[in-house]
């Protein structure tokens, strides 16, 4: 019976539990799937008691029990209790439990609902600056305005020039035209979902520290009339761009800016593409108009004076002042001060309306990314209690609308449906997939040995990580192999540690392995949640951590291999039900070695993914899959140390069981026939 008990599953997928996803008040079938066995009785325990489940089929030649659970109007928390010939088990989100421990239960919030569009979307995250220059009639100018001490801002020339260690006042020029002019490429790859790095107005290139909430930068949108006040040499006034100043022309900038954006959102929804926003609502920049330490906004008309030494600012109790004008700052940063909602309810309307404003006409932006979320207030009850209203909004504005967190840690306090959909996925993605194909920390900052395809050590962080997810947020994760703040995967490839300033770009270029890399792609199209891009992954772009990672697309220099190879990548994911919303179950952890299967109905797909230096072979236990008995593995794809191939290879399963060759640094996809 112990060996019979690895066919023991359930989870939170169609497969076994219907509807998935279930509206306030609706009943809920749940089910079990178990093994053949003279001695099996199997119930659904709750804070509400104990349902017993009654047979109701087969799974191929597995018995499936189920219960039926009446309307449900609030949080539902479940294991299932099992008594077999060996005695009595429970059975909850970390598989197979001796206790009733309902720290790993599923749990059901009905009406909590996330975008059908966005679970299994294949996203691509645009840094706006560096990914394409469309227009050259919106660059920043040579010193035009002046930025951080001791220096302006500067125009970068040459598109290939390499990011410099104090990065964030050199602009490429990339904006939204350049963007537009590359749907085609895009929609070409495969790509479903676009996300953005913040848009709005800001003098930096990243745009973290947000000047205006109401505008898109003309930077990256539309300068119609020039407006700006370049500096003479040797200048370092307080002056900023006046293109961002609503007088005559700037305004002009400004709504253009606007206009266009909703243009190009308009273009992207006839194309099919959908376009997430960076929202930066934890702090602002110190050149807000509401802070407006630089003098910018001061004495312009339509302006309230801003709070930086001005305490009858009406802005005042925006931000936490202590003495000497000091303001509290994120991280101590002083271009980053911090918003403080606690201090004035207008604060947050303002917020707030900013979340309804971009994702309604005619913007139309389809979602929210959340910077730093869990940062935002001064107590977890203040965070969740803007969280919920920040949803009520909106989704008030846009039912279909994705509200995305970028989070480190445990997730479960805002994944209860009142407050984010979903966030950037590290620790149930990102950082086991790096360990374990690379023994790197995602900043190159830490190598580590011991989990270098340590395949036991990648489920021990990969289960209970995921279970901290409500279904369908697990399947709208943002599943990314590096982004913006972190290093380019590809250089973590080399196993070296390093960074920009002391080691230079050159370095992050030695000794990759792109054998590794399309592993890891395998893995990201074939691991539940929403497979994303860092703009430059699919053409092997390398860089260490910010900002070296913000390098320039390589246009005209891309590798059209690695192209190609994540494009029938995507089309698999793409056309397998099973990997959009199927079932995970592990099939092998070994060390060098893992193994794992997704399904969904009668679709089944088995991925082999061997991170060793030396062939070899693989028993896979494809029963675990349930269906059908198994006739043989259809081989959909191959990666190796060279490249890969996509022709068709069978291959006998007797038994159960399925032999798979291993050939070194390999990943391969086969579908169960």
């Amino acid at each position: 019976m112990r060996e019979k008990r690895r066919f023991y599953f359930s989870d939170e997928t169609e497969n076994f539990r219907w509807p998935a996803e279930p509206a306030d008040g609706e009943s809920v079938v749940l089910r079990l799937r178990a093994a053949e066995g003279d001695s099996f009785h199997a119930w659904v325990i709750s804070s509400q008691g104990q349902i017993p489940m009654e047979r109701a089929g087969l799974d191929g030649s597995l018995p499936v029990y189920e219960a039926k659970i009446p309307g449900l109007s609030g949080p539902f928390r479940y294991l299932f209790e099992i008594e077999d010939g060996e005695g009595t088990v429970y059975y909850g989100k970390c598989g197979l439990q001796d206790t009733a421990d309902f720290a790993n239960a599923f749990w059901i919030f009905p009406g909590f609902q996330i975008p059908e569009w966005m679970q299994g979307a294949v996203v691509y995250q645009i840094f706006v600056d560096r990914f394409c220059n469309g227009d050259l009639s919106n660059d920043v100018e040579e010193r035009e305005y002046f930025y951080l001490e001791g220096g302006c801002a500067h125009r970068v020339m040459d598109w290939n020039t390499m990011p410099e260690p104090l990065d964030v006042r050199n602009f490429y020029g990339g904006d939204l035209k350049g963007v537009w002019d590359q749907l085609d490429y895009l929609q070409y790859l495969g790509v479903e979902v676009l996300y953005f790095n913040p848009l709005f107005v800001s003098p930096s290139n990243h745009k973290y520290d947000t000047q205006d909430y109401e505008h898109i930068d003309p930077h990256v949108g539309k300068i119609l009339e020039d407006g700006g006040e370049v500096l003479p040499e040797g200048a370092e006034s307080n002056h900023q761009a006046t293109k961002y100043i609503k007088r005559t022309t700037s305004l002009v900038n400004l709504e253009a800016s606007d206009a266009f954006f909703a243009e190009f959102v308009e273009e992207a929804h006839r194309r099919g593409i959908r376009v997430i926003l960076d929202g930066v609502f934890n702090h602002c920049g110190s050149f807000h108009k509401w802070m407006d330490r630089a003098g910018f906004y001061r004495d312009r008309p339509g302006y309230e004076p801003g709070a930086y030494g001005r305490p009858d600012s009406p802005y005042r109790n925006f931000f936490r002042f202590g003495q000497d004008e000091s303001y509290e700052s994120w991280w101590g940063m002083e271009t980053l001060p911090k918003l403080n909602y606690e201090g004035d309810p207008r604060l947050k309307e303002e917020i707030l309306q900013i979340g309804r404003k971009w994702v309604s006409p005619p913007y139309s932006a389809d979602g929210w990314r959340l910077d730093v979320a869990a940062d935002l207030g001064h107590s977890p009850e203040e965070n969740h209690k803007f969280w919920r209203e920040f949803r009520r909004a909106v989704k008030e504005a846009n039912p279909e609308a994705v509200i995305l967190a970028e989070h480190y840690g445990d997730i479960s306090p805002w994944m209860d449906g009142s407050q984010w959909d979903t966030v950037m996925n590290y620790d149930a993605f990102m950082e086991p997939v790096s360990w374990f194909l690379t023994g790197m920390e995602k900043h190159s900052n830490k190598y580590r040995e011991e989990l270098l395809g340590n395949g036991e050590a990648f489920w021990a962080a990969m289960i209970p990580n995921m279970a901290r997810f409500p279904s369908g947020s697990l399947y709208a994760a943002m599943n990314q192999l590096d982004n913006h703040d972190h290093s380019r995967f590809v250089t973590r490839t080399s196993r070296r540690t390093g960074r920009l300033g002391a080691d230079g770009t050159a370095s992050a270029e030695e000794g990759i392995d792109l054998g590794v890399c399309r592993e890891a792609a395998v893995m990201q199209m074939t691991w539940p949640g929403a497979p994303t891009l860092y703009y430059g992954n699919e053409t092997a772009l390398p860089g260490w951590t910010d900002p070296d990672s913000r390098r320039p697309f390589p246009w005209g220099k891309e590798n059209w291999e690695m192209i190609e190879f994540y494009r029938e990548l995507i089309k698999i994911h793409k056309n397998s039900p099973a990997l959009l919303r199927g079932s995970l179950v592990r099939l092998l952890g070994e060390h060098e070695l893992l193994a794992y299967g997704r399904f969904l109905g009668e679709e089944r797909m088995v991925v082999v993914i061997h991170n060793g230096p030396s062939e070899g072979r693989a028993e896979i236990p494809v029963e675990l899959l349930g269906g059908s008995p198994a006739k043989g593995l259809i081989r959909l794809i191959e990666t190796g140390e060279t490249g890969y191939n996509i022709g068709a290879v069978r291959l006998p399963v007797r038994e159960g069981k399925a032999a798979v060759p291993l050939r070194p640094v390999s990943a391969a996809i086969y579908r169960v026939e």
